[in-house]
């Protein structure tokens, strides 16, 4: 069955009448609409909106549709997004040796849980450092780096997203610092994940730290990557309860499981035009 749904995402500065005409052009050009999210930052003064939508048998073509958007965001001065859901969104995931989190997406993409296509797998270490995970027949490639071959590890990296014209980057606990540069090509299509604690433990352990400032919260952050360490817009971030019995290996065992689902969650959201850049902070519209 032909799926003829696509999303359209939005923001723009605030003013009446912009709901009523996304909904009058898609009335117009023979559109259903399934589900439509909106939000208005009074802080800011900007408007944000998803709306998904099917296009009826006498609809108008995709290409007339983006044409019609387009003309509507001249007029409201919107930046925006549209995209046919069926088009899959092409990711690359980059890892060193804790594989945790490469082997929860690459599972739930298996099963079909994430509409996404994979493009390759990079890492700074060997295939053998994450032998407990199967990447099948998944292009693997081995950039070691070194901090006199940094820019040109950077390099072959951005290379490999030009050419595999891959959409996001996912940092599945790839254990290097981009550099500024590296992380301005990537804004806003590059996702983190990393440890989050109050008060935050920076460096090696940070779980046994953690154990040893008796912390009684763990957790887990996914953001966007920007030239600012760990401070990019966020997506999506969960919590545990540690008690006193808790062992540094209890903690990090825990924190495997929040880095996990948190980086799945911030994933899915990305894959689906759920989240929209807001400044230093991000918009999500879940269910």
């Amino acid at each position: 069955m032909l799926d003829r749904t696509a999303i359209l995402t939005l923001s723009c500065p605030d003013r009446p009448g912009i709901v009523a005409a996304v909904s009058t052009l898609l009335f117009e050009a023979g559109c259903n609409i399934l589900d439509a999210q909106q939000f208005d930052d009074t802080e800011t003064g900007r408007f944000f909106m998803r709306v998904v939508f099917n296009r009826l048998e006498d609809g108008q073509q995709p290409a007339v549709i983006a044409a019609s958007v387009d003309e509507l965001a001249k007029r409201f001065g919107m930046a925006f997004t549209l995209r046919e859901r069926g088009a899959k969104k092409r990711v690359m995931l980059l890892v060193s040796k804790f594989d945790h989190c490469l082997a929860d997406l690459l599972y739930r993409w298996r099963i079909g849980e994430f509409p996404m296509e994979i493009t390759g797998i990079v890492s700074n270490h060997g295939r053998d450092s994450i032998a407990s995970t199967d990447i099948g027949d998944l292009p693997f490639h081995h950039l070691p780096v070194t901090r006199q071959t940094k820019m040109e590890q950077e390099a072959e990296i951005w290379r490999l997203v030009q050419e595999t014209r891959t959409d996001l980057v996912v940092l599945a606990r790839y254990m290097q610092i981009l550099s500024d540069g590296f992380s301005a090509k990537l804004l806003g299509r590059c996702i983190n994940i990393h440890h989050s604690f109050l008060p935050g433990f920076k460096g090696a352990k940070p779980y046994h730290q953690a154990h040893e400032r008796g912390v009684k919260l763990i957790g887990a952050t996914a953001h966007y990557v920007t030239p600012d360490l760990d401070e990019g817009p966020i997506i999506e971030q969960d919590v545990e309860r540690i008690s006193h019995r808790d062992t540094p290996d209890d903690l990090v065992r825990k924190g495997r499981d929040i880095e996990r689902r948190v980086l799945a969650r911030a994933v899915l959201h990305h894959l689906e035009d759920r989240v929209i850049l807001n400044g230093k902070k991000t918009v999500v519209f879940t269910d």
